[in-house]
């Protein structure tokens, strides 16, 4: 790290925890997150909408989505570029930006439920690989994501290098096709 990069004041609590107490509590609340969105989704019928608003939240969640794809390569870039301040200041706006995306996601599915897709022909495998890639990928990129700023804020970078070498491109990828799912749902759905 360079002299004039600084962490801040925060992370000296986060320096206090250690690894394997952080990893610990990552995993379970990814373990509980992860099942109140599959109960969310798949066994909870959605409650009647009190505004009519909701409905677009779908729109929403993209635009968070991109946004946040937008924010996680510029932070890609910066810490290319060794600009180890703009790198945080973009991961964090990525993180907002998804967290955002979450709690509207909940919202959404709270009220309206699943969004069937409709499509036919070769779309429908399509739409499926993407939908299931981006389900299965978007299980694991919690966990990666608060691991990740994690090693980061607690001074452990050799670790977050590590780390953020799988969180990068599946943060990406679950950004990304998140977009995708969205705009092949208004297009068949």
């Amino acid at each position: 790290m360079p002299e004039n990069f600084t962490l801040p004041e925060s992370s000296k609590i986060l320096e206090q925890i250690s690894a394997k107490k952080a990893i610990g509590l990552i995993a379970g609340l990814s373990i509980v997150a992860v099942l109140f969105l599959f109960w969310l989704i798949y066994f909870k019928e959605g409650a009647e909408a009190p505004v009519p608003w909701i409905k677009n939240l779908s729109a929403v969640n993209a635009g968070l989505n991109f946004l946040s794809t937008i924010f996680l390569v510029l932070a890609f870039r910066e810490i290319k570029r060794r600009d180890f301040q703009k790198h945080m200041r973009f991961n964090l706006a990525a993180f907002v930006t998804s967290s955002l995306f979450l709690v509207s996601y909940v919202v959404y599915h709270h009220f309206l439920g699943d969004t069937k897709f409709m499509g036919e022909g070769f779309i429908r495998p399509v739409y499926f690989f993407i939908l299931i890639t981006h389900i299965v990928l978007s299980v694991f990129v919690v966990p990666l994501v608060l691991s990740s700023f994690y090693f980061a804020l607690s001074g452990k970078f050799s670790t977050h290098k590590k780390v953020s070498r799988w969180t990068f491109p599946i943060w990406l990828y679950v950004s990304v096709t998140g977009v995708l799912v969205f705009l092949m749902l208004k297009t068949w759905g």
